[in-house]
């Protein structure tokens, strides 16, 4: 039965070829939507390891480039953390070079053993822990004795602990191969903390390395000068007290205003980040869909339309089965066969195409088990699909009269 099955579907071959074709790009564009769906609902699942209740955050425009570094921007920021620490509706504050939700990335890699490791960095000051929420599963955060030490602490994530240390303990080890620019040598950094996540574009992104710095305002302990991670960061975050209303932000542009005449700030609630960032990241899943919907109405349409065109020409053939004694059963199962087989295809070589991603490592930041979810998603839906719109031409097609096929020209 298959094996006559394969023979109908070749010696039809050019019309054929179009389906297969509709089922291929079909099954690619399902195969994109699945595989980011999945991605994004996977990553809703996965720690987030921060908080942004209660938490606002102030953009600082000092107006300065980054060639020009003028010693007085660090005290001036530092005076800054003071005031604001100091008004009623403050729980704490602190500095931060990069915001959680922001577009904007710190990103580099560091070399391990000869082996080099991408993370994503962020320079701020001792309390940022204590406003965003941060959860220290070993060592420490930094704290003040941090700040004369001879050597950069950093604080890392459990993804780049692993990442880099494997099980041993991170805590105390030196972070990074000593630097070969005898020119420009780079700290020695040493880890003193682990916390358990940290996801800086939010809930849909994805889990990986980061790195955290302390901003050293009152200049370096020892050793050259670190520009770097000496300048003032460019944001503040503040933990505002449950209930705190909008009125207070104008009194805090004023307050910092007064500390800092030359320079210019912008408030937002950090819930308004988050919502942003939520709509940047289900756009192209929301067009993907809307994309594939049109598609996939398309390529129906146009399934039906190719095989009822190609059962009116097969008309005295399948008459003449009905006439053998073939029932209208095994004419409708017949043409449903068919389809399967073309969608078969089709989707061997999508799948083809689309394993090559995994396997190649292609798009690193996805795992492999996501893929393998979006194909799975990409063809249940194209069979599902395929199966629809055999549905109505294999029941006109099981309704042919011997009679009338007998007498077709």
């Amino acid at each position: 039965m298959i094996r006559h099955l394969f023979k109908l579907v070749w010696n039809r071959k050019r019309t054929n070829a179009l389906i297969i074709l509709e089922i291929f790009f079909a099954f690619l564009v399902l195969f994109i939507v699945g595989t980011l769906g999945i991605f994004l609902w996977d990553n809703i699942h996965q720690p987030l390891g921060f908080s942004s209740r209660d938490v606002w955050t102030v953009e600082v425009s000092m107006h300065q480039t980054n060639e020009d570094y003028d010693p007085n921007l660090a005290p001036a920021f530092l005076r800054l953390l003071k005031e604001t620490q100091g008004l009623a509706p403050v729980e704490s504050v602190a500095g931060a070079m990069v915001l959680p939700y922001s577009t904007s990335n710190y990103t580099g890699g560091s070399d391990f053993n000869g082996r080099q490791i991408l993370a994503s960095f962020n320079d701020v000051t001792e309390d940022f822990a204590k406003v965003m929420g941060l959860q220290i599963v070993q060592g420490h955060w930094f704290e003040k004795a941090d700040e004369t030490t001879p050597w950069q602490p950093v604080v890392i994530n459990e993804t780049m602990a692993r990442a880099v240390f494997g099980i041993e303990n991170p805590i105390g080890k030196r972070f990074g191969d000593p630097s070969k620019d005898t020119k420009n040598p780079n700290p020695e950094r040493r880890v003193i903390g682990v916390i358990r996540e940290f996801k800086k574009g939010g809930e849909l992104s994805a889990a990986g390395n980061y790195v955290f710095q302390l901003k050293r305002l009152n200049g370096s302990p020892a050793g050259p000068r670190i520009n770097s991670l000496e300048r003032p960061p460019r944001n503040l975050v503040l933990k505002v007290r449950p209930g705190t209303p909008v009125t207070f932000e104008e009194d805090l542009v004023k307050r910092l205003q007064a500390v800092a005449p030359a320079w210019s700030f912008e408030v937002k609630p950090m819930t308004q980040m988050r919502a942003t960032a939520f709509r940047f990241a289900l756009t192209p899943l929301v067009i993907g869909g809307i994309v594939a919907l049109f598609l996939m109405l398309m390529v129906g349409l146009g399934l039906i339309g190719v095989l009822w065109q190609n059962l009116l020409q097969r008309t005295r053939e399948i008459g003449l089965r009905r006439a053998t004694g073939a029932s209208r059963s095994d004419v409708h199962q017949q043409v449903l066969w068919e389809q399967l087989i073309l969608t078969t295809f089709g989707v061997l070589l999508g799948s083809v195409l689309v394993v090559q991603i995994p396997l190649l490592d292609l798009i690193g930041f996805i795992r492999p088990g996501i893929f393998i979810g979006g194909m799975l998603v990409a063809m249940l839906a194209i069979y599902l699909l395929a199966a629809l719109c055999a549905l109505y031409p294999s029941t006109l097609a099981s309704r042919v009269q011997p009679a009338e096929a007998l007498r077709y020209e």
